[in-house]
């Protein structure tokens, strides 16, 4: 049985696993706002993705700030 741990990183065995339905919602949002590939992005370490996640969000945030 799956340990949980914060912020809904699951330890099977002692491995800290990434939930599927969140880095489906990473891949998505990088592809459509950078049009990078699939294979691009899963190819990017997990801290490098959440860094552009989070650097479109800011992005995004300023943009409708201003509308």
């Amino acid at each position: 049985m799956p340990k949980r741990f914060r912020r809904g990183v699951e330890s099977h065995g002692g491995v800290l696993s990434y939930p599927s339905a969140k880095l489906s919602e990473e891949v998505a949002y990088l592809a459509y706002h950078f049009h990078w590939s699939k294979d691009d992005i899963l190819d990017l370490e997990h801290f490098e993705r959440q860094h552009w996640v989070e650097e479109i969000s800011k992005i995004n945030q300023k943009k409708n700030e201003v509308n």
